[in-house]
């Protein structure tokens, strides 16, 4: 005889058989026991399940029709009820790079500069209903703004002040891109490339303006030497004893560079060595 394999409870169960029908009113099934029904065979063949990530949303659609924004979690629909779709949304914050822009200022200087933009979804229906795209509108929104603000200035103010310049752009991005349910948390410039011949212009300049303030320093020091000269010379002129010492200073720092033996007698002798010499 073949082997027969039985199987028997151990212990009593109460089992309990619920009978849920689908409604066309509630596309939607709901259970306590959700988790514990999705997994099994018979519930695939007539839910159909969605699972909504941690950090995202769900937007739900029937047929087509915004009915409500849902947190994350897993949920179940009935099949051939309605048409069904649950978009999810990141609500992360997300970079934007916004590179490579050729923008000429209001003094007819092309410059190449690189942004980058900082944001997250702040209503997530909008974001799906408002733009085909709500990443590559804020691109351009953020291009249209580079445009706007850079081209109305003048090279040498928007490089004395660019973080006003990055201020102005993220407030202008920040009013466009609401309306898309998107929320700009900052948005700056990153690089900025200078033509090669303006490059070089600007290097030059930025030496000549160095040397000058190098002249200007060396300068204002002859001028302090100068004046301290004058107040010295007025001082020994009014104090011969003081005259004397400088005298000896003097004969000391000539003494260190060469053979020199000085006998001070007399007034007026050092005068005569130092005449000698």
């Amino acid at each position: 005889m073949r082997p027969v394999t039985f199987g028997c409870w151990t212990a009593f169960r109460e089992v309990t058989v619920e009978v849920v029908e689908a409604d066309a009113a509630h596309v939607r099934f709901e259970h306590k026991d959700l988790q514990v029904i999705v997994r099994s065979t018979p519930a695939s063949q007539v839910l159909d399940t969605f699972a909504v990530e941690q950090g995202h949303v769900g937007v739900l659609f029937e047929d087509g029709n915004y009915v409500e924004t849902l947190p994350p979690g897993k949920y179940a629909f009935w099949k051939n009820v309605a048409r069904v779709t649950l978009v999810p949304v990141d609500l992360r914050e997300t970079m934007l790079d916004i590179g490579g822009q050729e923008i000429m200022t209001a003094d007819k200087v092309t410059l190449r500069l690189n942004a980058v933009a900082t944001y997250r979804v702040a209503d997530a229906h909008r974001v799906l209903s408002a733009a085909d795209d709500a990443r590559q509108a804020l691109y351009r929104e953020a291009q249209l703004a580079l445009r706007a603000v850079i081209g109305g200035r003048e090279l040498d103010p928007f490089l004395a002040d660019k973080d006003s310049v990055a201020r102005e752009l993220e407030v202008i991005v920040r009013q466009r891109v609401a309306a898309l349910g998107l929320e700009v948390v900052s948005l700056g410039i990153r690089d900025m490339i200078l033509p090669g011949d303006m490059k070089d212009l600007m290097n030059r300049v930025t030496e000549a303006k160095k040397a000058a303030e190098a002249n200007l320093i060396a300068r204002r020091e002859e001028t302090a030497a100068m004046r301290s000269q004058v107040n010295t010379a007025k001082l020994l002129e009014g104090n011969p004893t003081l005259m004397r010492l400088r005298e000896l200073e003097v004969l000391e720092k000539v003494a260190t560079n060469s053979k020199l033996n000085v006998v001070l007698g007399e007034k007026g002798l050092a005068e005569r060595v130092v005449n000698l010499l």
